[in-house]
Formats: structure tokens, C-alpha cells, sequence
């Protein structure tokens, strides 16, 4: 397993270059978990993501319809795959309405997204991505650190 590896982001571009760049290396089965306060970039990461897989369709924040599913699309180099990006906020830890989402099925065949997703959806796959993102106060300048747990 990597190691944990820590990044500054000045702009929303640079956090979306970023997922990116996280994309290069996931496929089908891979799950992330990303964390963070409000305006950290959550969101702003998983449109890098979604950029990187060349899934169809625009990414935003999935607060109130609890998850989306985004086709594949064209991936240079790669078999594209399809992103199930997730807000786990509403679920509270209610690991029933998660379990009638049927992730562990999408899992297999997607990758995963899952915004505030830490303690609640770890147990979906052997291993996970885990992303925690912060952001200074009155500054767009964000912090990631990152690794592979499991």
C-alpha cells in the first residue's frame, strides 16, 4: 500500500486537476471516500474524477437524491467505467437507507464517490481510497491528504 501524500491546491481548477490525476488510477471496483468540512471540494474533486473516467453527464453535488450514476463515456488509454458519486450527509450513519442504495452492487462494476462518506461506507470494499480535504478559512486554497487503507 502507498503511503500517505498530502497536497496544497490554490483554486478549484488546481482540486479538480487533482481528481484528475486520481482518476488515472482507478477502475471498476475502486471505491473512494472523501472528507472534509463544507466547501472543502468535495464535490469540486469528484468533477475532476468524473473528468478523468470521461463520464457522460454533469457531476454536482448529489445532496438531496442521495447518489447519482453517471454513464461511461470515452477514457483515453483505458476501459472506460461508469461513477456512482454519493452524499452520504442525509444518511446520518443510517446504514439501512445505504444498503437500499445497492452500492455493493454498482461497486463492482463503477467506481464509487462517496462524500462524507468516513465510518459509514468503509465496509463496502477490501480497500478504499480515503481523501480528506480541508480549506483555510476566507481562502480557495485547499489541502488534500490521501491514501489507500485496507
Amino acid at each position: 500500500m502507498a503511503e500517505r501524500q498530502q497536497r496544497i491546491l490554490p483554486t478549484v481548477a488546481d482540486t479538480e486537476a487533482f481528481g484528475r490525476e486520481l482518476a488515472a488510477g482507478l477502475g471498476a471496483g475502486d471505491l473512494v471516500v472523501l472528507d472534509g468540512p463544507l466547501g472543502a471540494g468535495k464535490t469540486a474533486l469528484t468533477r475532476g474524477i468524473a473528468e478523468g473516467l470521461g463520464v457522460q453527464g454533469r457531476v454536482s453535488s448529489p445532496t438531496f437524491i442521495i447518489a447519482r450514476q453517471h454513464r461511461a463515456g470515452q477514457r483515453e488509454g483505458t476501459a472506460s467505467v461508469p461513477l456512482v458519486h454519493v452524499d452520504a450527509y442525509r444518511l446520518g450513519g443510517d446504514l439501512d437507507e445505504l444498503d437500499a442504495l445497492d452500492l455493493d452492487t454498482d461497486l463492482h462494476q463503477a467506481v464509487v464517490v462517496v462524500e462524507w462518506g468516513k465510518g459509514v461506507v468503509e465496509h463496502l470494499a477490501e480497500r478504499h481510497l480515503y481523501v480528506l480535504l480541508s480549506r483555510e478559512p476566507n481562502s480557495e486554497v485547499r489541502t488534500a491528504i490521501w491514501e489507500w487503507v485496507g
